[in-house]
């Protein structure tokens, strides 16, 4: 499975996303709230509301990279005002800086538990960054988009992964890794569904802990744990070591 999307298909937005005023969280709000009501009804989700409600926070997340001093601080605490639920429980805005340079960066959008997901991803020039890809559901149709997390990889490429899923007491979680490259971005790697799953990003590389043999009979019960370390190696995502784990004691 691959989402590829140009500079072209997108660009567009992006000059949109430039060119008009910055939004308040209120209009924001209202859109947000549309798309998680949506969700947890069990009704109609609408691509052009999600789509309105990323290009907000597009606006204000392009107003401060390409800014003279960006700061991911500065910005990270703008966008936390746009969140809609209180307490937030799985709802969050936030850019994280990717590798390679010039600087790329990516923002994930979290419209809550019961809401979708998104990553948007920015490119371009210093002070002249702009919408260069996306991932959510309309651009890849076997995308995943519950609750999710991002995790830049360190390095000279601009590359992350995606967790999805994870909120349940077997902390299942769906792994996608993404690789940004000639203004369009792939999926390079994505496990299956794991359960009794957690993972670490280290200097090595990205380390995923999981249930490597469920029990066919109770799936809480987890013969045998493995952990695999994968690496961006040679413009390639590469599982560099898979070792067996001591198992823990089950939960009461």
């Amino acid at each position: 499975m691959a989402c590829v999307l140009a500079l072209g298909a997108v660009g567009g937005g992006a000059r949109t996303a430039q060119s008009r005023p910055q939004t308040s969280p209120g209009d924001f709000h209202a859109l947000a709230s549309q798309l998680t009501a949506a969700r947890d009804s069990g009704g109609e989700e609408s691509q052009a509301n999600e789509e309105q409600a990323l290009q907000i926070l597009d606006r204000g997340a392009l107003e401060q990279l390409n800014s003279a001093k960006p700061d991911l601080d500065a910005l990270n605490a703008r966008l936390a005002t746009f969140v809609t639920h209180q307490p937030p429980v799985g709802e969050g805005y936030r850019v994280v800086r990717l590798g390679g340079e010039p600087a790329t960066y990516a923002l994930l959008a979290d419209f809550g538990l019961g809401g979708p997901s998104a990553v948007r991803v920015y490119a371009g020039a210093p002070g002249s960054l702009a919408l260069a890809a996306r991932v959510d559901r309309y651009a890849q149709k076997n995308f995943f988009d519950d609750y999710m997390e991002i995790v830049p990889m360190a390095g000279p490429a601009p590359v992350f992964v995606t967790a999805s899923g994870r909120t349940d007491d077997l902390q299942t979680g769906v792994f996608t890794a993404w690789s940004f490259t000639g203004g369009r971005v792939d999926v390079v790697w994505a496990s299956d569904i794991l359960q009794q799953s957690s993972y670490e990003a280290a200097a090595d590389g990205f380390r995923l802990t999981y249930c490597g043999e469920v029990d066919a009979d109770d799936l809480r019960v987890c013969h045998a744990m493995r952990r695999d370390r994968y690496v961006w190696q040679d413009g390639a995502w590469k599982r560099a070591e898979s070792t067996a784990v001591a198992m823990t004691a089950p939960r009461p």
